[in-house]
This record gives C-alpha cells, sequence and structure tokens, in this order.
C-alpha cells in the first residue's frame, strides 16, 4: 500500500502534462471544430431569445412538470411538432476562460487524486511500470471518459462528439498513467 500522500507529484506533474496535452487538442489540432454547428439564422434566434431574458441555466423545450403532464394531449402536440431542445445558457459579456480553465485543471487534479488512490490502497511501492499504468489508466479513463456518454444515450449529443472527446479521454488517461508509472515510489 502506498499512502496518497506520497504521490502528489505524479498527481501533480500528470495534471500539468494533461492540462498541455488539452491545450494542444483543443488549440492545434483541429477535429473538434465540427461538435457545434451553426444555427440557421443565427443573428435572429439570438435576438429572438434574447428579448425573453432567459437566465443562465438549462432548460429543455417543451418542459413538462411531471408524468402525468407528458401524458396529456397538450404536451404530445407540443413534441409532434417541436422542435425538442436540450438547451444551456450562459451569462453575456464573455467565457471567463480563466475561470473555466482554472476549473478544468482543479478537475484533472481529482481524476489524478482518484487514480491514485486506487492504485495506493491495491499496489505497493516498487510495483512494476505496466502495473501500476493498467491501474492508474483504468481509474483515469473512468474519470475522463464514461460520464461523456450520457450526453449522446440522454440528450442526444452526436455520438461523433463523444467519440472525438472519448479519444480525448484516452489521451489523457494514457498520459496519467504514463507519469504515474514513471514516479511510481520505488
Amino acid at each position: 500500500m502506498v499512502p496518497l500522500t506520497t504521490l502528489w507529484l505524479p498527481i501533480l506533474f500528470s495534471a500539468v502534462i494533461v492540462f498541455l496535452a488539452s491545450f494542444a487538442i483543443h488549440m492545434v489540432l483541429t477535429y473538434h471544430r465540427g461538435d457545434y454547428a451553426k444555427v440557421p439564422s443565427e443573428d435572429e434566434v439570438m435576438e429572438a431569445l434574447r428579448k425573453f431574458g432567459i437566465p443562465p441555466g438549462d432548460y429543455f423545450l417543451p418542459h413538462s412538470n411531471g408524468s402525468a403532464e407528458m401524458k396529456s394531449p397538450e404536451y404530445m402536440k407540443k413534441v409532434e411538432r417541436g422542435p425538442l431542445v436540450v438547451m444551456t445558457v450562459m451569462p453575456p459579456g464573455g467565457l471567463a476562460m480563466g475561470k473555466r480553465l482554472a476549473q478544468w485543471f482543479l478537475f484533472i487534479v481529482v481524476v489524478g487524486v482518484f487514480a491514485g488512490y486506487v492504485a495506493g490502497r491495491t499496489l505497493a511501492p516498487q510495483t512494476p511500470y505496466l502495473t501500476v499504468f493498467r491501474v492508474v489508466g483504468t481509474v483515469a479513463f473512468t474519470g475522463y471518459v464514461l460520464a461523456l456518454w450520457q450526453n449522446s444515450i440522454w440528450y442526444a449529443r452526436k455520438w461523433s462528439t463523444t467519440w472525438r472527446s472519448s479519444f480525448d479521454g484516452l489521451v489523457y488517461a494514457l498520459l496519467t498513467a504514463g507519469t504515474f508509472g514513471w514516479l511510481w515510489p520505488r
């Protein structure tokens, strides 16, 4: 067993490596550019939505207040007419990238902590590189990837977008696993 406190170096170093890899994936490579499509008549749609003053949050159209309402003829007519919309409204005035990047880095550290915790509870010092790689990589993959699939299952997110993001998560998990294997206590 390896105490989590002795794994701070692989946790933080793998977080920095994954953060830099995610920068390269999203800013240098181009395969995520098709994740979101442009809405037809974008300016008109934005102006139409703007007049309602919708506060930031997550929305589903048409909305129901429960299963009884979902069975009503009025609700069914709305569903049949469409469009069905899953929408996240963000506040105007910019994307606040600094805050999002800080949250992303914190998330990467949390994945590293969980991967380190599981590896530390199941592996001993001197464990061979590939064994550490396998355990940490498996845990990191679950942290980076599996929850993404729910968005395609329940919210109709394009599976192609989910697979691209899953590939990113695989890369992040491999980098995390490699860092832990390299820096595992000897």
